[in-house]
């Protein structure tokens, strides 16, 4: 067995939660391999609206294993308001969910420092969500993070205290030196690190690779898009973990010959939040326009999203980087009053047209070569089979596929799961 992978191809926001909730039923097991809790998958169904900041998206159909694996970095504080939330609403995460003894813990002080890091940087801060992230991410890659496991170990009121004076030292260096409200972040977090304890703390790259040895079916699900990954993104502004397909090995413990299929998910536009280049952004009433249909506001964060239409030359990219099987289109139906549908296909840099993302998108001035598709105009979220497509629509379809050299397997038309059509190639 192989496990199969989805994740987000533009810079985050692509709508993963939901396609992992319609995906679960075909698998056993659903494991998030990176990120912390400033990934919001919005999830909706029944009439209700779910929003999940560090926990896999399967947790609501029919009794799958859900993993946080080692590649997460889990704030508790966070992670207890998540449960807590899901349990009033009947989800008994504790039947279903298991977290990495290996996955980080985000401190109190992280996020005082994360603050800290990006006051010092003035104008040129990379617009973070400021849930400590990034400094837990250092901290894992210099050898001086706190993992799940570690609470679990005698001596770790003395480990936490360490971090602390540590991250203390640090915001001193940067000039803060006003901590007044970590004694009661600390007490909380104390407090919720006793609720992680009644979870199933376990090796989840053991318990993955004999899911797999004993047939079962894996979905990997990742967090943030391709455009966001620490490596290959629009670095750096880019979140702190690698957020293509590789990150699931490293973020599970799966080996590479064991990935299967890769789902790419992406808008049939384009949305950003944060700062950081955008070459497709639309500044006018046609951009704002996308932002009011497509409800584009961060899940987690309350952000007002960037929009603009969909970038071909970073998409053919983000399906280079994952080896990417099976592309998913998401909110097609906010376009559906546009009469004409602008795809970028080119980049004019310096009077040169070039079909390749280049080094630093932040530092040239890019100028998008704009291919025009005419509009369906047609209420795609009233549609539920393929045979109803619009003829503009499949066009654009087709269109898309050409340009990418994939099939675009699933169309979302909705929010909810039901709005969903699965073609007959998937």
């Amino acid at each position: 067995m192989k496990v199969d992978v989805l994740l987000g191809l533009q810079w985050g926001d692509e709508g993963k939660g939901k396609v992992v909730d319609v995906l679960t039923p075909r698998y056993d097991v659903v494991a998030r391999f990176q990120g912390g809790p400033n990934a919001g998958h919005t999830l909706e169904f029944e009439g209700k609206k779910y929003v999940l900041r560090s926990i896999p998206s399967g947790i609501f159909q029919h009794g799958q294993v859900n993993i946080i694996g080692n590649g997460v970095v889990l704030d508790p504080v966070l992670f207890r308001e998540e449960a807590e939330a899901l349990r009033q609403s009947g989800v008994d995460l504790t039947k279903v969910l298991k977290i990495s003894k290996k996955a980080h813990l985000i401190l109190p002080t992280h996020r005082l420092l994360d603050a800290a890091n990006e006051a010092a940087k003035g104008a040129a801060k990379i617009g973070t969500t400021g849930k400590g992230i990034g400094p837990t991410y250092t901290d894992k890659t210099s050898r001086n993070g706190l993992r799940v496991g570690d609470t679990l170990m005698p001596d770790f009121a003395q480990r936490y205290e360490a971090a602390k004076q540590r991250h203390l030292r640090q915001m001193e260096a940067l000039g803060t030196t006003n901590h007044s409200n970590l004694p009661e972040l600390e007490k909380n977090w104390l407090e919720a690190v006793e609720y992680l304890r009644n979870y199933d703390l376990i090796d989840s790259e053991h318990y993955i690779n004999n899911a797999l040895k004993e047939g079962k079916k894996v979905l990997c699900e990742g967090a943030q898009g391709t455009m966001l990954d620490v490596d290959f993104g629009s670095y750096p502004f880019v979140t702190s973990s690698n957020t293509v397909s590789a990150g699931a090995c490293t973020g599970l413990g799966v080996a590479p010959n064991k990935i299967g299929r890769v789902f790419g998910i992406f808008k049939a536009y384009c949305t950003r939040v944060g700062s950081g280049p955008f070459p497709t952004e639309l500044f006018d009433e046609t951009g704002k326009r996308m932002r009011d249909i497509g409800h584009e506001y961060g899940a987690v964060t309350g952000r007002e999203r960037r929009c603009g239409w969909v970038d071909l030359v970073a998409l053919k990219y983000a399906v280079m980087i994952n080896g990417v099987t099976d592309l998913i289109m998401m909110k097609s139906d906010v376009l559906d009053d546009f009469d004409t549908i602008r795809a970028c296909v080119a980049y004019k840099i310096n009077g040169e047209t070039v079909s390749e993302l280049p080094f630093d998108i932040q530092s040239v001035d890019i100028e998008p070569v704009y291919v025009d598709l005419p509009g369906w105009k047609t209420p795609m979220n009233q549609l539920s089979d393929e045979s109803a497509l619009p003829k503009n629509f499949t066009d654009y379809i087709a269109f898309i596929e050409k340009e990418l050299g994939v099939p675009v397997t699933i169309l979302s038309v909705g929010p909810d799961r039901e709005q969903t059509i699965v073609r007959k190639n998937f």
